[in-house]
């Protein structure tokens, strides 16, 4: 893939150098990052930005527009190209942990603060998100590869009415992870019985009359979050449909953004 210099145009990084982990499906794509970076003389924060989609597409609307917006606050983002349909919704998360390490992993070489960086996420991309805000692990210390030597813990999470909860699914309706039974990958898939401790702080917003994902996807989470005393701000909007992206046509609703900028701020970004 070739790589762009230009700040109008986003280099393209390979999350894998050869064979991805995961299921192996019959299927040609090839997960990459998009880095739309800020000119910069000192390492910065940055966004990585996971669409939305149902785990079946990646939404452009909630790809490289919402980067440029973060560009615009002065701070660096990513767009992660995860795989979908054919593929199982546990390669999407394997790639989007892949995308923290390796941003990690050349943090000095792309002016970006290691220790600032925030997780975005829309929808289906929003469970992604939680889910790396509640499984993440310190990396493989005796990993060959030194890229997974590396922690896929997001510094801060940005759920923008994000599917997070499994409590109206059944067993069997989330494939199991390794040696899971039905039930407990159930279980491992809904973000809000996850919570522990060292799960990183959130943003969250949704909007109450959102008819594809339910705000007490959201408002499950801010409560288990209060429960386990994380810090989190939480916007519920009293209108807008599922997938408003940046929000352009609600200006309302259209300053999440900026309040999620001014909450990343306030923590020292």
């Amino acid at each position: 893939m070739t790589q762009q210099n230009s700040i109008a145009s986003p280099e393209h990084f390979w999350l894998w150098p050869d064979q991805m982990p995961g299921p192996q499906v019959e299927d040609d794509f090839r997960p990459w990052l998009e880095f739309y970076r800020v000119d910069t003389d000192k390492p910065r924060g940055a966004v990585i930005v996971c669409p939305g989609g149902g785990y079946e597409m990646r939404a452009p609307h909630e790809g490289e527009p919402i980067a440029r917006r973060f560009n615009e606050k002065g701070l660096h983002a990513f767009v992660a190209q995860y795989r979908v349909k054919p593929h199982p919704p546990v390669s999407a998360f394997l790639d989007v942990s892949r995308s923290i390490r390796l941003i990690r992993h050349h943090a000095a070489e792309w002016q970006v603060s290691p220790n600032q960086l925030a997780v975005c996420g829309f929808s289906a991309g929003g469970h992604l998100t939680g889910l790396l805000g509640v499984h993440f692990d310190a990396g493989r210390s005796a990993a060959e590869d030194p890229i997974e030597r590396l922690s896929n813990r997001p510094d801060a999470l940005i759920l923008c009415y994000a599917w997070l909860s499994t409590k109206d699914l059944k067993p069997g309706d989330i494939p199991p992870m390794g040696n899971d039974t039905p039930a407990e990958a159930l279980k491992r898939a809904s973000v809000e019985l996850n919570v522990k401790p060292d799960t990183p702080p959130a943003f969250i917003w949704h909007t109450r009359s959102d008819e594809e994902v339910p705000v007490e996807h959201s408002l499950l989470l801010a409560e288990a979050l209060r429960q386990h005393n994380i810090s989190f701000e939480l916007h519920v909007y009293a209108s807008g449909r599922h997938g408003l992206g940046l929000a352009n046509d609600n200006p309302h609703v259209a300053s999440w953004l900026e309040l999620s900028c001014q909450w990343l701020a306030d923590m020292g970004w």
